[in-house]
C-alpha cells in the first residue's frame, strides 16, 4: 500500500547536546537519502536549532529539552527514529506518536523494538547510529560528519586559535590554572587567542583572560549561539578543548584540534575522520562521566602535554597550517 501524504514524514529524536547532535549527522543524511520523498523532522533542543541547517537534509526542527511529550502535530509519522538512546523512555516518547514504523535499538520492555539491534557499549557514537540504521535496511556511512561551512559571523575570531576551557560536566573540566599556562604559551608563540564557552562559564573565562594576559573582548563565552560558535570554529586556525561539543565542530569543519579526554575514551567520542588534523590526549583510564569533580585520568594530563601536542600538530601541518591561518585572516 502506498504511503499517504500525511504519513510521509520521518521524526528523528536527538534531544541532547551539541556533540551528541553532531555524531548523528551521518544517520540523518542516510535517512534523507533512503527516503527522499519524506519530510525529515528533527526533535532536538531549541538552542541547537540555528546550527541544524548546516546539516543540509533536515526539513524542520521541533524544539525539545529532555524527554517530554512531543507535539501532536507530529502524530502518525511514517517512521520514528530513536537517535537519542537505548530506551525504554525514549522509545515510548516516539511510540506515543503512533508511527507506522519504529527504528530503534532493541529493549526487552518495548515489544515494538524487537527487530532492532542490541545496544553495544564501547563503540564510537557515530558508528553506533550507523549500525542501527544498517540493521533496519538503511545504509549509513558513519564518516559523513562534515557540515556546510557557515559565513564568518564574528570577524574577531577569523584565523584565531580558539580555546574552550569548560565542559558541561565537572568530570571533563581541566584545571583553569593549566589552561592559563597553555594560553600564555600560545600568545608567546604569536597566536591570537579567543575563548569560548557558555554564559555560566563566562566568569571562569574572565579569570583566564586576566591571568593569561588576554583582553576582555577575547572572552566570547555567553555571547554566541550554536550558529555563531560553528562559524567561530569553521573560520579558526586551531581548536583546543576538553571532550565536548566544540571538538566535534573541529571534526565537522576539518579544523586542526587538540582534545583532552577524561572519563570517556577517544575511541568512542574522538575524531573519526582526518585524524592527521587532530591530536587526542587520554591517560588510558575510564572514569565516572557524572562525577562532580575533574576525572583522575584527565588530571594526569599536564600543560606540557597539551603544548607538546599543539607543537606536534604544527610541525606535521607545516606550511599548510601557516597558509590556512594567513588565508583566514585575509
Amino acid at each position: 500500500m502506498a504511503v499517504t501524504t500525511e504519513l510521509a514524514r520521518i521524526v528523528a529524536l536527538r534531544a541532547t547536546g551539541l556533540g551528541d547532535l553532531l555524531t548523528v549527522v551521518p544517520a540523518l543524511r542516510a535517512l534523507a537519502e533512503r527516503f527522499p520523498d519524506h519530510e525529515l523532522t528533527l526533535v532536538t533542543p531549541r538552542s541547537l536549532a540555528p546550527i541544524v541547517p548546516l546539516i543540509g537534509v533536515v526539513d524542520s526542527v521541533m524544539p525539545m529539552q529532555g524527554l517530554g511529550a512531543l507535539s501532536s502535530s507530529l502524530e502518525r509519522p511514517h517512521i520514528a527514529v530513536n537517535l537519542h538512546g537505548s530506551g525504554p523512555q525514549s522509545h515510548r516518547v516516539l511510540l506515543a506518536l503512533h508511527p507506522s514504523r519504529l527504528i530503534s535499538h532493541r529493549h526487552r520492555a518495548i515489544l515494538e523494538s524487537a527487530d532492532g539491534p542490541e545496544w553495544i557499549e564501547g563503540v564510537h557514537d557515530a558508528v553506533r547510529w550507523a549500525r542501527l540504521l544498517d540493521a533496519h535496511g538503511v545504509r549509513c556511512d558513519p564518516t559523513r560528519l562534515q557540515l556546510a561551512r557557515p559565513d564568518p559571523i564574528l570577524r574577531r575570531a577569523v584565523g584565531a586559535t580558539v580555546v574552550h576551557p569548560g565542559a558541561g560536566r565537572a568530570s571533563r573540566r581541566w584545571p583553569l590554572s593549566r589552561w592559563v599556562t597553555v594560553v600564555r604559551r600560545l600568545v608567546a608563540d604569536g597566536r591570537r587567542v579567543v575563548l569560548t564557552g557558555s554564559v555560566a562559564e563566562r566568569p571562569a573565562n574572565a579569570r583566564l583572560c586576566e591571568d593569561a594576559g588576554l583582553r576582555d573582548g577575547d572572552n566570547m563565552a555567553g555571547r554566541t549561539d550554536s550558529l555563531d560558535i560553528a562559524s567561530v570554529v569553521a573560520h579558526s586556525s586551531l581548536i583546543l578543548s576538553s571532550d565536548t561539543g566544540i571538538a566535534h565542530l573541529a571534526t565537522a569543519f576539518d579544523v586542526p584540534s587538540v582534545t583532552l579526554f577524561g572519563p570517556t575514551a577517544p575511541d568512542e567520542w574522538g575524531p573519526l575522520v582526518r585524524r592527521d588534523l587532530h591530536r587526542v590526549l587520554w591517560a588510558g583510564q575510564r572514569g565516572n562521566p557524572n562525577a562532580d569533580r575533574s576525572d583522575e585520568g584527565l588530571l594526569r594530563i599536564d600543560a606540557g602535554d597539551v603544548i607538546a601536542a599543539y607543537e606536534s600538530l604544527e610541525r606535521s601541518a607545516g606550511a599548510d597550517a601557516h597558509d590556512r591561518a594567513t588565508e583566514l585572516m585575509g
